[in-house]
This record gives C-alpha cells, sequence and structure tokens, in this order.
C-alpha cells in the first residue's frame, strides 16, 4: 500500500504548479517599463493600474514591493472558514474554494520566512499555524466520520480534491474494517 502521505504530496505538487500559473489581479504600487520575465513578456504598466499576472510572477512583483495583490486576505479567509466549521454541526461541511489548502500552505512559508527576515512577529506565524491545525483537525474529524456513511458524491462540492482524497482513502479503510469484522472478507 503506497504512503497516503506520499499520494497528497504528489497531488500538492501538481496542483500548485497550476495555482502558481493562474491568473491574479495586481495593482502597480510604481509605474514598470516593459520587462521579460523568464518566457514571459510584461507590458509598460502604470502606478495604480490593475494588471492581470500569473500568479508566479505577481508574487515576485509583490515581493520588490512594485505592486500588490488584489484578493482578500487569507488570515481573514482562513479565520473565516474556520467560523463557518464550528458553527456548523458534526456531519455537516462549508464549502472551501480548491485551492485552499495550497494558499494556506504558501501562506504559512511566506509567514515564517517572514519572521526570520523580521517582516512578522513569531505570534502572527504562530496563530496562523494554529488556527491551520485547528480547521484541519475540524475538517479531518467531519471528513472521517462521513466516510463511513457518505459517499463522495454527496459533498463533492463542499470539499478539496485533497479532502476528496482523503474521503476515499478513510472510506476504504472503514469498509475494509466493517467487512472484517463481520466477517465478509
Amino acid at each position: 500500500m503506497e504512503d497516503p502521505g506520499a499520494t497528497v504530496a504528489k497531488i500538492f505538487e501538481q496542483r500548485e504548479r497550476e495555482f502558481l500559473l493562474s491568473p491574479v489581479r495586481v495593482m502597480m504600487k510604481t509605474s514598470t517599463e516593459e520587462m521579460e520575465v523568464g518566457d514571459l513578456v510584461l507590458a509598460k504598466a502604470k502606478e495604480g493600474e490593475r494588471v492581470e499576472l500569473p500568479r508566479w510572477v505577481a508574487e515576485e512583483l509583490v515581493d520588490l514591493e512594485l505592486a500588490e495583490m488584489q484578493e482578500e486576505s487569507f488570515e481573514v479567509e482562513i479565520f473565516k472558514a474556520l467560523t463557518r466549521e464550528k458553527i456548523l454541526a458534526s456531519l455537516q461541511l462549508s464549502p472551501l474554494e480548491p485551492n485552499f489548502y495550497i494558499r494556506m500552505r504558501r501562506r504559512l512559508a511566506a509567514v515564517r520566512t517572514g519572521v526570520e527576515r523580521g517582516k512578522y512577529r513569531r505570534e502572527d506565524y504562530e496563530k496562523l499555524r494554529m488556527t491551520s491545525y485547528d480547521l484541519i483537525g475540524r475538517r479531518l474529524s467531519k471528513l472521517l466520520s462521513m466516510s463511513s456513511s457518505s459517499n463522495v458524491k454527496t459533498i463533492a462540492d463542499r470539499i478539496t480534491p485533497e479532502e476528496k482524497e482523503f474521503f476515499s482513502m478513510s472510506s476504504s479503510i472503514s469498509s475494509g474494517w466493517k467487512k472484517a469484522l463481520l466477517g465478509e472478507q
């Protein structure tokens, strides 16, 4: 049996590549001339102009303080997700965007690096990390409970691809365990 963690890691690797190539809007904080970034040529941009770029390019411009992302901060998004999860009953899941966990991992890594560089406080990282663990724990608990009695189709619109993989693995284990207990193997 393949290591389940390795399976999820492979899913993440592929999905993160797709995520980095996906378009995102930024607002330019300064004017720039036309520039070449790898195989991509960025058009001249004016201060205050909104531009759509591949995420990996946008992140570089943000790091250089040439632009700022035009999306809700992840800290706000994860807090909202955790609050929704706490409100719902034990067998109900709130919907998460398909790229939620990719964004979470990337944000945790960015804040951890920012702590080392003095950009963020250690408390900022620990708070984000604990909120992430809390959300993951709550969702895993619900998914595990649901995996023994539901099928993935009933919740597919509310879970991420990584959660679908977990659900499938835990459903398979639950089914095998029940059959073994009942002598139906």
